[in-house]
Parts: structure tokens; C-alpha cells; sequence
């Protein structure tokens, strides 16, 4: 059994991952200050003997009291509606909240995984995007607090793996979707789920070619924990290379809701990528993975989860 601190523990990913530990009969500590996070997303963990959770801004210094085998780091608002309203709080959670967060990790003799992303990658120019692709990130721009300060916390964990031989992982998380999300996350699934629940036209952006690759939860939470026991420290992909166009994406999402086919056009967002699609060669050879729940079957489970919250 290990006791493992998870930064970001009530949001949708890191809830996730905590039922994942525990499940497994590891003691979790959780920290979130819930800007983002909800104490909805891990309200059934309550009164469970091996888990603990405390209000904290990983942001502040803060101690975690006994003996840590590993700190994940999942804390980060990461919503396009949070860019202009928590750009700040991004760009400080991703660079203080993650010192902090190494720092915990060294005091303890721990382990280190952070969740980073595919907007590492920018806009990008290769396609699909290898872990060696530099990316095509536009550093002035309304999605930079976001991009910049997960290329930052990257950079940071290299510097503290190289400097105190930290073992540190790191996860660049595409696309990905189920239960817990948001409502008003203002991302493309919630967003497109939501509205034909509400048998609302579906919103799509620019013509609908632009791409994205969709990765259930269960998946990406597996993925996951593979990482955190593997040895190497550069980045890994982990998401789904099955790419599908927005437009497409929609159609899929109307039917399984069972609502009529309308689609409302709006212009593209600046900087929004044309093409996102991983390369998991490194996480096949790694860790064994690769993801197993299609996207029919991961968007049904998402709508029947997202069915009671809609009105």
C-alpha cells in the first residue's frame, strides 16, 4: 500500500483517479481549493478510512503531514472559458502551485507525475504530434496562460529530476471526456452533450473540419496509472489517436441523444488547433497501453451521467 497526495483530487480527472487508488487500497490525501473542483466529485469517498481531503491552494505553501510515496499533480483549471477568467490563477497554479508541488515530493523522498496536456503542442504543424515535436504555441495569445504554464511545469519537472534525481513522470492528456465533467466547461463534449439533452441546436465552431481525438476517462485514468509506475521522466501521451472531425463529432452526438440533426455554425476561436491527434507509440512500448472504449460507448455512458444534471 502507498499513500499518494493528489493535487486537484476533486476535479474531474483527479476524482477519478482517486477512486482509482483507492480502489487498488492505497491511502489518498486530497487537495483542492475547488475553483474548478467540486466536493460533489468525491462526496461518495467521504468516511472512507483511507482517504482524506483538505481544502488547500497548492499555490500557498502547504505541508503534508507523515510519510508520501508519490504526488500527482493534477491541479489546474483547464476549460477554455477559464483562460480569460482564471488566466492568472492558471498561469500560477502551473508555475508556484508546481514548485510547490516538487518541493512536497523532495522533502518526502516521493515520486512526482504531472499531468500536462496536448496544448503543449500549440496549433500544431506535425501531425500526429510526437512527444519530440517542439510544438507551435502562440506565446501572446487568449489560450497562452494555459499552454505556457503547462510548458513551463514540464520544464520545471525535468529541472528537479535532473538537479535532485526526483523521479518524476510527466502526461501530456488529450481529449478527454465522462462522467464529472462540468456543465458550463466550455469544452467541446460537455458543451455538445448538454445541448442536445436540451434538444438545442449544437454549436460548432468554424466549418466543423478542424479535429480532436477523444479519450473516455476510464482509459485515460488507466493510462495513467501505468505512468506513475514507470521509470522514464520525458513525456507521454496519453490519449486516443482515433481522430474525428468536430462536425462529425456533433452528428455522432445527436444521434446517440436521439434529437434531430441541427447544427449552428459560430467562427472559429483564435489560436483553436486545426488538427490534434497523439502519437501513443511511446505509451504502447512503455506501459502496455492503448485505449479500449470506443467513442459510441464512452458517449453513451457520458450522456446517461450527464442526463440527471441537465434541465
Amino acid at each position: 500500500m502507498m499513500r499518494i497526495v493528489v493535487t486537484g483530487g476533486a476535479g474531474f480527472l483527479g476524482s477519478h483517479f482517486c477512486d482509482r487508488l483507492l480502489a487498488e487500497g492505497h491511502e489518498v490525501v486530497c487537495l483542492d481549493n475547488l475553483v474548478t473542483g467540486s466536493r460533489v466529485n468525491i462526496e461518495h469517498l467521504d468516511g472512507q478510512p483511507r482517504f482524506h481531503f483538505e481544502l488547500q491552494d497548492v499555490c500557498e505553501p502547504f505541508q503534508v503531514p507523515g510519510p508520501v510515496d508519490v504526488v500527482c499533480n493534477f491541479a489546474s483549471p483547464a476549460s477554455p472559458v477559464d483562460f480569460a477568467r482564471l488566466s492568472l490563477d492558471i498561469m500560477r497554479v502551473g508555475s508556484v502551485g508546481t514548485w510547490n508541488c516538487l518541493e512536497l515530493a523532495r522533502a518526502k523522498g516521493a515520486g512526482f507525475l504531472i499531468t500536462c496536456t496536448s496544448e503543449a503542442y500549440g496549433d500544431p504543424l506535425v501531425h500526429p504530434q510526437r512527444e519530440d515535436y517542439w510544438g507551435n504555441v502562440n506565446p501572446v495569445g487568449p489560450r497562452s496562460c494555459y499552454d505556457e504554464s503547462k510548458r513551463f511545469a514540464e520544464a520545471l519537472t525535468m529541472a528537479y529530476h535532473r538537479k535532485y534525481g526526483l523521479a518524476t513522470r510527466i502526461a501530456r492528456i488529450f481529449n478527454t471526456y465522462g462522467p464529472r465533467m462540468r456543465l458550463d466547461d466550455g469544452r467541446v463534449v460537455p458543451a455538445l452533450v448538454a445541448q442536445a439533452l436540451q434538444g438545442e441546436p449544437l454549436t460548432v465552431f468554424g466549418d466543423g473540419s478542424q479535429t480532436r481525438s477523444f479519450c473516455y476517462v476510464d482509459d485515460e485514468i488507466e493510462g495513467l496509472r501505468l505512468l506513475m509506475d514507470c521509470p522514464d521522466p520525458y513525456p507521454v501521451n496519453i490519449g486516443n489517436p482515433q481522430e474525428t472531425t468536430i462536425l462529425e463529432f456533433a452528428r455522432v452526438v445527436a444521434a446517440l441523444a436521439g434529437t434531430p440533426e441541427r447544427i449552428e455554425f459560430r467562427p472559429l476561436p483564435q489560436d483553436d488547433p486545426k488538427r490534434r491527434c497523439p502519437d501513443i507509440t511511446r505509451a504502447r512500448q512503455l506501459l502496455g497501453w492503448s485505449p479500449r472504449v470506443g467513442l459510441e460507448d464512452g458517449l453513451r455512458r457520458t450522456l446517461e451521467s450527464f442526463a440527471p444534471r441537465v434541465v
